[in-house]
């Protein structure tokens, strides 16, 4: 993610602040510029920017005043919610104890996911909107029935347990996952929606099958084959997680989700401006780079993998030196790089302008 700043004064800003720390305005974001505006409150509601001049008018979301969103509403935009919380269907029972955090968190991850969206240009519209081909989230809870994360036609289902930081490593352990986070399933499973937007029905799905392989084979009899025997040997010659040799649908979220995970780290490196100059042998030199290059606005995936392979590692020897596993426990074969530059070439090809 890029770093933001307060306009009023100049300091750096968090994705999570609602105000600056240092000159002390209010802020939002606004996801039309992907960008914080110092606003104050007017005595009829409306948000205004507070540096002079600046003629745009805002509501906050509704859902600021649970603490879970600090996103801005255009004044003239009929919605209560922001962007972001628009694609809401369900939520927790605020009245359940600790529920709230668990939609907090859910709610950092999701903004962040359609953040990266927005950067890429992808179509982000709530079904509220277009019930045929928008996105919508359920949050929900084992309170009644088991509830399963998934996605089903434009419809994403969170089992908020995954924002719970002990019963999600308990399920990574179980699943004999190498990473699981709140945000890894956002993305994953937005995949599955983005690949029904931009795959199914269209002129690159013989390019899908010919990468992923055949999609119509039965997923339900797939599913349960993994569970019952579990990827085949030497899986990551072909893929990038156990989990994607199940089925090409997965292989596809699973390879979506870790294109994301890509560009946004290379997004905060380049913004902090990273260099890499190891200090070995002259035998080394393709560890020597500078991100200089914003992914997000890269066409060429061949720059993209450059700048990544160097900078997971040095991600990976910062975690060591603190004693903590792999932040990048990932190796990405020939083919994952093939699936991987179809899916940025997708996203890159489908830009307006």
């Amino acid at each position: 993610m890029k770093l933001f700043i307060c306009t009023h004064c100049s300091q750096p800003l968090y994705f999570e602040n609602y105000y600056c720390g240092n000159c002390g305005a209010d802020v939002g974001f606004d996801p039309a510029v992907l960008e914080f505006i110092p606003v104050a409150e007017n005595t009829d509601g409306r948000v205004v920017p507070v540096n002079a001049g600046d003629p745009r008018r805002y509501r906050y979301c509704s859902n600021r005043a649970y603490n879970v969103c600090n996103w801005l509403v255009p004044d003239e935009s009929g919605n209560s919610f922001c962007k972001a919380c628009n694609l809401n269907r369900t939520i927790p029972d605020l009245d359940k104890n600790d529920y709230h955090d668990r939609w907090k968190a859910l709610e950092l991850a999701k903004h962040r996911l359609v953040y990266s969206l927005l950067q890429l240009g992808l179509p982000v519209v709530s079904k509220i909107q277009d019930e045929a081909t928008g996105l919508i989230f359920d949050f929900k809870a084992d309170d009644k029935k088991k509830v399963l994360t998934g996605h089903a036609l434009g419809v994403i289902t969170i089992n908020i347990s995954e924002a719970n930081d002990i019963e999600r490593e308990m399920a990574r352990r179980n699943l004999d996952e190498v990473y699981r986070t709140v945000l890894g399933h956002f993305r994953h499973e937005v995949g599955h929606y983005y690949w029904d937007r931009l795959i199914l029905n269209t002129p690159l799905l013989e390019d899908f099958r010919q990468l992923f392989g055949d999609e119509t084979k039965n997923y339900g009899k797939a599913l349960k084959t993994h569970y019952k025997n579990g990827a085949p040997l030497n899986w990551n010659r072909q893929f990038i997680s156990a989990y994607a040799s199940a089925h090409p649908w997965e292989d596809w979220a699973e390879t979506w989700a870790h294109y994301l995970h890509m560009i946004d780290t290379l997004e905060t490196a380049y913004a902090f401006g990273i260099g890499i100059r190891p200090k070995t042998a002259a035998n080394t030199t393709d560890l020597d780079i500078a991100v200089t290059a914003d992914p997000y606005h890269t066409k060429d995936f061949a720059t993209i993998i450059k700048l990544w392979m160097p900078l997971t590692i040095v991600m990976n020897s910062l975690n060591r030196s603190m004693g903590l596993p792999d932040a990048y426990p990932f190796v990405i074969s020939a083919s994952v790089l093939e699936k991987l530059q179809f899916i940025h070439e997708v996203c890159y090809g489908q830009r307006k302008g």
